[in-house]
């Protein structure tokens, strides 16, 4: 919601400023420069990227206009089914441990967090360091050094769609920079025509400088800043179970970990300590809004 009232407020700015000079309004609209530059746009991203990517972005900006990042609830369904596996790893046998990460879709604990659930590569990563943990070999730095890299992976992954994309929408100006030149050359095909219609012709041409220029600062950076805003909150839900689960391996009992885990969460969003006491006890039941 928040890009469409941005976007209003930018069209609504130029347009209106426009009229105000008495400017043609209708001269503005020409959708064959628009078709250029944004085919243009569109024809260099997919050159540039492969089909995974193209379609990561899509989903992307989806995601920017939602603004679907993590909410309370989200973040004490994943601290509240570490709190259970932890707690189990200290009470429990090994199997009855892997049976909850073998098959999370079917286990007791992980059912109590849905949402979670919902993001199947955050749980392959809380099951596959759990897993870790139960055979007991490594030790908590090297768990640490995997993790880091991992993690690190798996940012470098989501935020291509970011990098494309800003990549595109720098290369915007220049892209509008052609659709001029095309309109130039179509207006000096009319060498001989009366100032009039050559003005309006040339008028044109420039449109497409405008809306390139338009298109890179005012819908396409602005759009990618969302991304990574979004994208990069998704991500934290990785460092939590990272230090929760490091803090329990140097062995500290499963409540102070998820301190560990909770403190990791910006001050803005991060819920209370009663919020994840309460999920301690009554697990998908607690405190916090829902996940949007």
């Amino acid at each position: 919601m928040i890009i469409v009232i941005g976007f209003v407020i930018i069209v609504g700015s130029i347009i209106g400023g426009f009229m105000a000079e008495h400017g043609p309004v209708e001269r503005l609209f020409q959708p064959y420069e628009l078709l250029v530059i944004g085919g243009a746009g569109v024809g260099t991203f997919i050159m540039a990227n492969t089909m995974k990517v193209v379609k990561d972005s899509g989903k992307a900006i989806a995601e920017a206009f939602a603004h679907k990042v993590p909410k309370e609830r989200n973040y004490l369904d994943v601290l509240g089914v570490l709190y259970s596996l932890m707690r189990d790893l200290r009470t429990k046998s090994r199997n009855e441990i892997e049976a909850h990460i073998d098959n999370p879709a079917e286990s007791s604990i992980f059912q109590t967090a849905p949402n979670l659930l919902k993001n199947t590569e955050l749980t392959a990563f809380i099951c596959d360091y759990v897993r870790l943990i139960i055979i007991g070999n490594a030790r908590s730095h090297e768990i640490e050094a995997l993790m880091d890299e991992e993690i690190n992976t798996i940012l470098h992954d989501k935020m291509k769609p970011y990098h494309q994309l800003t990549a595109v929408g720098d290369s915007f100006p220049a892209i509008g920079i052609v659709a001029a030149v095309l309109g130039v050359i179509k207006a000096l095909s009319y060498i001989n025509e009366p100032p009039a219609v050559l003005g309006e012709l040339i008028g044109a041409a420039l449109v497409g400088t405008m809306l390139g220029i338009l298109l890179s600062y005012c819908v396409v950076n602005p759009l990618t800043s969302q991304i990574k805003i979004v994208r990069t909150k998704q991500h934290r839900l990785y460092i939590i179970v990272k230090q929760t689960l490091l803090a329990y391996m140097n062995g500290s009992v499963p409540q102070v970990a998820l301190e560990y885990g909770r403190k990791t969460i910006s001050s803005y969003e991060r819920p209370s300590i009663d919020a994840v006491e309460q999920e301690m006890m009554n697990p998908g039941g607690g405190g916090g809004e829902k996940a949007a």
